[in-house]
């Protein structure tokens, strides 16, 4: 299982593979006025760029590397300047198991960036360079955080210091979704967000969560029960921010898991849970009644 040292993280552009294992795909279907050669550029340069870049100074083996996705969607194009959104995804193992779990899954629709083909992309932690380098970045940091808070509770705290750098260098560039005017779903509140006291339960659910997973192979009815609590813990978060910003992450990636974990094998009590579900996250309620009683 994945190591998560807690070390002064260094961070640096050294092309060796490291942290991450991240498919990268561009989709320019709606693009008809460009070459498609640089679409495949682009995205076999970011692909080297995420997983060749040495992000912290931990070393990862192949089988400890954080599995996870960008895909863009390109909707406009002109000259180097490109409109698209991204989605970012990434999953962690459970122990035991061959089955992977879904950590964070978030389409940010707030992305413009320029690119000329084979131009050499280079992180560098001090400055800013281009939206684009910092929005992989961002997010780069983000899923290494997200998935050091399965880990161990608030685990992540380091990679969201480098995040939450990223996200101030790149307000000089000007893009949106860097700035609290941005709205309250940009890349602003998302790191803010995480990083304040007010939304720890998030945090600490994560954790609570797949430290359930985390028990599945040896003891389903104590894992179901953790898993519960979770939930419990999460809802914390409604009683002074309802429809919060993370509460939607939270269940972006985690509303069909759940439906699947209480619907098969042993059972416990969970209409309070269904309750609150219905609750914190009104928009996946028909999930919700899929859960079993």
């Amino acid at each position: 299982m994945r190591k998560i040292l807690f070390l002064f993280l260094l961070v640096n552009g050294a092309i060796q593979a490291q942290e991450l294992n991240c498919k990268v795909s561009i989709n320019y279907d709606r693009i008809t006025n460009a070459n498609p050669q640089i679409f495949k550029t682009l995205e076999r340069s970011l692909t080297d760029f995420i997983n060749k870049t040495r992000w912290t100074n931990q070393t990862f083996k192949d089988n400890e590397k954080i599995e996870c996705s960008m895909l863009i969607n390109v909707s406009g194009y002109s000259s180097d300047q490109f409109t698209a959104s991204i989605q970012v995804q990434s999953s962690r193992p459970i122990f035991n198991s061959s089955y992977t779990s879904p950590v964070f899954n978030y389409n940010d629709k707030d992305f413009s960036f320029r690119y000329l083909e084979f131009e050499t992309l280079v992180f560098s932690p001090n400055s800013y360079d281009s939206n684009l380098i910092s929005v992989v970045a961002f997010y780069s940091y983000m899923m290494m955080g997200l998935d050091a808070d399965t880990f161990g509770l608030k685990g992540g705290d380091q990679y969201y210091e480098l995040a939450q750098n990223v996200a101030i260098l790149a307000q000089q560039g000007g893009s949106k979704g860097w700035n609290q005017s941005d709205g309250n779903l940009s890349r602003y509140f998302l790191i803010n967000d995480i990083r304040s006291n007010t939304f720890s339960p998030y945090r600490e659910a994560m954790y609570e969560y797949h430290s359930g997973l985390d028990m599945m192979a040896d003891n389903q009815k104590a894992a179901k029960e953790k898993i519960k609590r979770s939930v419990k813990t999460l809802s914390a978060i409604y009683d002074s921010r309802p429809n919060a910003f993370l509460t939607r992450i939270f269940f972006d990636a985690k509303a069909d898991e759940l439906v699947s974990i209480f619907s098969g094998g042993p059972s416990i009590a969970v209409a309070d849970m269904v309750e609150n579900l219905n609750k914190i996250s009104p928009l996946n309620s028909s999930k919700w009644g899929n859960i079993k009683f």
